[in-house]
């Protein structure tokens, strides 16, 4: 097999603009993905999507091709990178059933004597790698975890340009390896942490943990300051430049939301629990964050006129994204609207319909 040939096994929101960015650096990729009229649509390069650079990098891509065919995929490279869904349960823990369905693929359709390595993208709970290693080994395969710290709507670009490159090595020969494809692709010159899969699962989840805590801790300073009539950004801007601290997430604005931080914190705390230890500080900062939208409601009820239609704007919980999941800012409009606001929602046709078919006629649309 050429040695630059990757097979990535799942092509969503973040394994399709991986694998375009792995292909305009050289690699062969075959991507997998169960939805056939998605792939059909990737292989005739007519996919609908906001995501930066994806459309462009898709048009003049030369070495990507799609399949539903999972046997292909695994028959074509030693390295098989897995980045599929892995959605919150309940209580807070990660759901792997859609790892667990391509375990029994790579079971299935391997090969006496084979050597393979599994590098698992998506978020897992903490031991997780170890059970599936546990698992997989006898069949010839390896897992190594390797997670993304992105955020959709800049998706390729903070894969070009990571702070950070985690890698939970299986051993060091494929660590290697992963470190290699990084250095390939990364424009930027990013810090390397290698160490076992379990304490790169930990890693994950804590630092994401730490984001959430200081957009708490930023927000609740700036509540503060507004309450005593002073500015909140000339405080925060100057705590942010303290080096110990850091400007980045020290803002005021809207809490934490979107499909990572708030669930990487909760599992985070679960993850605690079970080591017997209270994560009090990951649950103060989702305590700090209801409390803050409760500030901001409060605030705009001192003055704003109920009379009066009120329009929020790009109510994402990014701009340049349609994704509406933990929203503070449509939590906000949710609030004043059961309140008696009459709110406009302004947003793109994708955001306003899937807003439409949750809350109806609560809001007025534009």
């Amino acid at each position: 097999m050429g040695k630059n040939k990757l097979t990535i096994l799942g092509l969503g929101k973040l394994g399709l603009p991986f694998s375009l960015l792995l292909e305009k650096n050289g690699f062969s990729i075959l991507g997998v993905d169960i939805n056939r009229k998605y792939v059909d649509d990737i292989n005739k390069k007519t996919i609908d999507t906001n995501e930066p650079k994806v459309k462009k990098y898709l048009q003049i891509a030369k070495d990507f091709k799609a399949t539903t065919n999972v046997k292909r995929g695994i028959e074509y490279s030693d390295y098989l990178f897995i980045l599929v869904a892995t959605p919150s349960l309940k209580d807070g823990r990660y759901d792997h059933r859609q790892i667990d369905g391509i375990a029994r693929d790579l079971i299935k359709y391997s090969s006496p004597g084979q050597k393979k390595n599994v590098i698992i993208c998506c978020t897992t709970m903490p031991g997780y790698c170890d059970k599936l290693q546990n698992k997989l080994k006898p069949y010839g395969y390896s897992v190594s975890y390797n997670p993304e710290f992105i955020a959709q709507g800049s998706v390729i670009e903070d894969l070009a340009n990571p702070d950070i490159v985690l890698i939970g090595e299986s051993n060091n020969y494929v660590g290697d390896k992963i470190e290699n494809i990084y250095l390939t692709i990364v424009k930027n010159q990013p810090s390397f942490h290698r160490m076992s899969t379990k304490e790169a699962e930990i890693t994950k989840i804590a630092l994401n943990c730490f984001l959430t805590t200081k957009i708490a801790y930023a927000n609740m300073v700036g509540d503060i300051a507004i309450s005593a009539d002073c500015n909140p950004d000339l405080i925060l801007r100057a705590i942010g430049s303290d080096s110990r601290i850091g400007e980045k997430y020290i803002n005021y604005g809207y809490g934490f939301g979107g499909p990572c931080l708030p669930r990487d914190n909760k599992a985070f705390s679960k993850f605690a629990g079970d080591q017997n230890i209270k994560a009090v500080i990951s649950q103060a900062s989702d305590m700090a964050n209801d409390q803050h939208l409760d500030f901001q409601l409060q605030q705009f009820k001192k003055i704003n006129d109920k009379r009066e239609k009120i329009i929020f704007k790009d109510v994402t919980y990014k701009i340049g994204t349609t994704i509406i999941e933990e929203s503070q800012k449509l939590k906000l409009a949710i609030l004043l609207a059961h309140s008696g606001y009459k709110i406009v929602i302004k947003d793109n046709p994708k955001t306003i319909s899937q807003i439409k078919k949750i809350y109806g006629d609560l809001f007025e649309y534009i």
